[in-house]
């Protein structure tokens, strides 16, 4: 039975979504001045500050549409979905799937995959503090044994697959002074890490992709490898090594 508090609470949020909506029942203003006036003070501020929220986490999506176009993606987005929990960081998971499904974006493909790479990106920033496994006792690991390891990632590890060249467009729209053209025919696959203090994106070789999300589920480095086709594996360890995403190796014992 939905009690009177749940009742209550679905209005209110009704009324903070819409609008045209009067505001819920049984509000009264402190010094006794006009409710809705003050109520829709309180929903400006609330969309306003959501708004916000959302040009901050999705910044190179807003450069690429622009502030206007942003502003009524992210508008129509907030009066879809509310925040669920008080870390205002945890706004916006569902961006993404959003920006795929409204109707003015669906001339650029890409931008729904360029803000799961923001996403992404804010995740590992947030993530668990770990060290990374220093290079020196990975390569202490005898060789024989690497096949049946278990590759422990590093809990900031992000990955996104995309047949889009989304961390080029990532790359060239936060950092370059001129943004570069990109060919939009690339695909691209993208390793987010946090192993310091900074996060980092990088492009993954052919099979990586595969390779790390295997190793996400808790494969065999030799299953990892049997699971991504046509694998660049040089480059894929090389990579693992040198972006710290590696937080440690489970050797099983030799029989």
């Amino acid at each position: 039975m939905t009690s009177m508090f749940e009742h209550q609470g679905a209005a209110f949020v009704r009324a903070l979504l819409d609008p045209e909506a009067p505001p819920p029942a049984g509000l009264k203003a402190w010094h006794g001045g006009h409710v809705s006036k003050r109520f829709a003070v309180y929903r400006n501020n609330v969309v306003t500050g959501l708004i916000a929220a959302l040009e901050q986490r999705f910044s190179v999506c807003l450069r690429l549409v622009g502030e206007e176009f942003f502003r009524e993606m992210a508008q129509s987005y907030v009066r879809a979905s509310l925040p669920t929990s008080p870390m205002l960081s945890e706004y916006g998971v569902d961006f993404a799937d959003f920006v795929s499904a409204f109707e003015p974006a669906r001339g650029l493909p890409y931008l729904s995959d360029v803000a799961r790479l923001e996403w992404a990106i804010g995740r590992a920033y947030h993530a668990a503090d770990a060290a990374p496994m220093p290079i020196n006792a990975i390569k202490r690991i005898p060789a024989d044994t690497l096949g049946g390891a278990i590759i422990r990632l590093h809990p900031s590890v992000q990955l996104l697959s995309s047949r889009f060249p989304v961390l080029s467009i990532w790359t060239t729209n936060s950092f370059d002074e001129t943004v570069r053209v990109v060919n939009f025919d690339a695909a691209e696959d993208t390793l987010v890490v946090r192993p310091h203090l900074g996060v980092a994106a990088y492009r993954l070789p052919t099979g990586g992709y595969a390779l790390m999300k295997a190793l996400a589920q808790g494969a065999t480095l030799s299953a990892a490898c049997a699971a991504a086709a046509d694998i660049d594996l040089p480059a894929c360890l090389q990579l693992l090594l040198s972006s710290g995403a590696i937080a440690a190796v489970d050797v099983r014992p030799r029989t």
